[in-house]
């Protein structure tokens, strides 16, 4: 089993929610908090690579997080692999909103209104989507200790998985 470290930052202005469209593998596209697998190093955190991540996707650097607000736990064994996924608040950054992802994979960032998340977010997995919809929802504070979200994802064949929430 491959185990993958993955951070999501979510980037609020008064416009709504900094969200990131990808280009996947398979030629779709879906829009997720910007983010991404994170290879935790000696003298790097998590946080430091998320910090990264965000200005690699978007431009914006982050000077202070928060959370992680919420934690995502998934495990697909049919194709080999488990994520755990940390999602942090940014409550100060600077920048300008630009796309230049070195990866090729972000090809657009916007702030969404929040009315207009769940129509963006639609294409997404299910272990995006479903907890940050809750956030969103609910508003509860970084301070609260909560389970993390489970998903169990059967399939070997990406354009039919089975997803089961667990929690």
């Amino acid at each position: 089993m491959r185990n993958w470290t993955v951070a999501g930052g979510l980037v609020e202005s008064e416009d709504g929610l900094l969200l990131v469209q990808n280009r996947r593998r398979n030629g779709s596209f879906d829009w997720s908090p910007p983010g991404g697998v994170i290879e935790v190093t000696e003298g790097e955190s998590v946080v430091d690579g998320l910090t990264r991540e965000v200005e690699e996707e978007t431009g914006l650097r982050v000077t202070e997080w928060v959370g992680p607000l919420y934690e995502v736990q998934a495990e697909a064994p049919d194709l080999g692999w488990r994520l755990r996924a940390s999602v942090y608040l940014a409550v100060a950054y600077e920048g300008e909103l630009v796309v230049d992802d070195p990866d090729g994979i972000v090809v657009d960032a916007q702030f969404v209104a929040l009315d207009d998340c769940a129509v963006h977010l639609a294409q997404c997995h299910p272990w995006v989507r479903e907890p940050l919809a809750e956030w969103l929802d609910l508003r509860w504070p970084h301070t609260e200790t909560r389970a993390p979200f489970g998903y169990r994802v059967d399939g070997a064949d990406i354009a039919s998985l089975t997803v089961t929430r667990l929690d």
